[in-house]
């Protein structure tokens, strides 16, 4: 039960870390953990969890990069600012590309890998502000597009 207790309270830490916006890198995680006492972290457990909570590196207020945990994993609403982050979406009849403010491409595409093959999405390939999206089926490739600018409302 003790361990339990201590993986709760590593992730409550952990996450209240993140929200702070001011860790660069995985390292400097990890020393902020092991200084609020939990001394067995590693940079391998802390690379599990930033992967497991959907952390993003992202521009924070001071234009650092930093890590953070997504405000959401759903479905943006018409007030998320998932929304926001979607500068661009187009294709040419194989792929869907799409441009998204810098930092936010990871986010975005781990939600539209969520929403999958249904919606004729087959998986994605995100950089810093750029996804390549592969539709399930090519000659189907106009469902996959109209879903991803409904889900981002984008008009383009």
């Amino acid at each position: 039960m003790k361990s339990t207790r201590n993986q709760d309270e590593l992730i409550r830490v952990f996450k209240s870390l993140l929200k702070e916006e001011r860790f660069g890198s995985q390292g400097e995680i990890v020393n902020a953990l092991q200084a609020a006492g939990f001394s067995t972290i590693n940079q391998s457990k802390v690379s599990r969890m930033l992967s497991k909570f959907g952390a993003v590196r992202t521009r924070n207020a001071k234009q650092e990069m930093v890590y953070c945990l997504p405000a959401e994993l759903g479905v943006p609403t018409a007030t998320s600012p998932l929304k926001n982050l979607v500068l661009d979406v187009d294709h040419n009849g194989a792929m869907i590309v799409v441009k998204a403010s810098p930092g936010a491409a990871q986010l975005i595409a781990r939600l539209l890998d969520s929403i999958g093959k249904p919606e004729g999405i087959l998986g994605t390939i995100a950089g810093d502000d750029t996804i390549f999206i592969a539709p399930t089926k090519a000659d189907n490739i106009d469902k996959a597009l109209q879903t991803v600018k409904d889900l981002f409302n984008y008009k383009g």
